[in-house]
């Protein structure tokens, strides 16, 4: 009992202290969660589908536009979480007033939420959910949970050139690219490219078009745990109402490109 009391003191001191982080450039904001409650545009908000929690769920919630003043829609932007996902978000559907909506969801240390899983933490103490996220095809690698900062980068093609397609790839390949950016790169590296330290490497030292023969590959991306029966497998499934056939075309296509384009520095 003595045990279990030291725990829920220790969880509640955590979440109080808990700070979430906007870096733009050479400026730093910093917001607390109590900050964060209270903020003026903070609001009740309810996730009819919840990507983590995989039921309806209600957050308190600010905006993320609130929290991103000076950034334009052309702009870049990475939220890493705690375990070393980083997720790659166009500044564009952030700051976005129609569609789907972006917002903070803060975790209130007096009423904390549930664990995402049997041992797990929660989602929290910062989540990036979406309210309509289907009018702007917004993936489950976009809603990083435990999300602790969103700094502003330099495109995805400029910060890792080893992750770019040759010049005159064809157009299914290109568009494979932003596909892997939006899906892939917030757990994988490929070529040793990418900030994310959560997944494995997808080129080195093998590409899986090169070991999943037939049509294994693609069982694999819609549903891994039909192939690998991993009860510790932490990648989710790919249903074609996120990843739509021709786009799972398009990624394969340019994941089979650059199985022959491995960095030699990476070898």
């Amino acid at each position: 009992m003595k045990s279990l009391l030291f725990s829920l003191i220790v969880l509640s001191c955590t979440a109080q202290a808990a700070e979430f982080e906007v870096q733009l450039n050479d400026t730093r904001h910093a917001w607390s969660s109590s900050e964060l409650l209270n903020h003026p545009q903070a609001r009740e908000i309810e996730i009819a589908n919840d990507v983590s929690y995989k039921r309806p769920m209600k957050y308190r919630a600010v905006p993320i536009s609130a929290l991103l003043d000076g950034v334009t829609p052309g702009d870049h932007l990475q939220a890493v979480a705690l375990d070393g996902f980083a997720a790659e978000l166009p500044a564009a559907i952030l700051l976005a007033s129609e569609g789907a909506k972006a917002w903070l969801a803060i975790e209130d240390p007096q009423r904390p939420w549930p664990p995402l899983a049997t041992g797990k933490p929660s989602a929290g103490p910062f989540y990036l959910v979406w309210t309509d996220p289907a009018a702007s095809q917004i993936g489950p690698e976009q809603w990083p949970f435990q999300v602790a900062r969103i700094r502003q980068l330099a495109p995805v093609g400029q910060r890792f050139p080893a992750l770019l397609p040759a010049a005159d790839a064809s157009s299914e390949v290109q568009a494979g690219f932003a596909l892997y950016q939006k899906n892939c790169m917030a757990c994988h590296r490929l070529n040793g490219a990418g900030d994310s330290a959560f997944g494995p490497d997808l080129n080195i030292p093998h590409n899986p078009t090169e070991y999943f023969t037939g049509d294994f590959l693609r069982q694999y991306i819609r549903d891994p745990q039909s192939l690998r029966r991993w009860p510790q497998g932490r990648m989710p499934g790919f249903s074609e109402q996120v990843l739509p056939p021709a786009e799972l075309e398009r990624l394969i296509a340019y994941l089979g490109h650059m199985a022959q384009r491995k960095s030699n520095a990476s070898l």
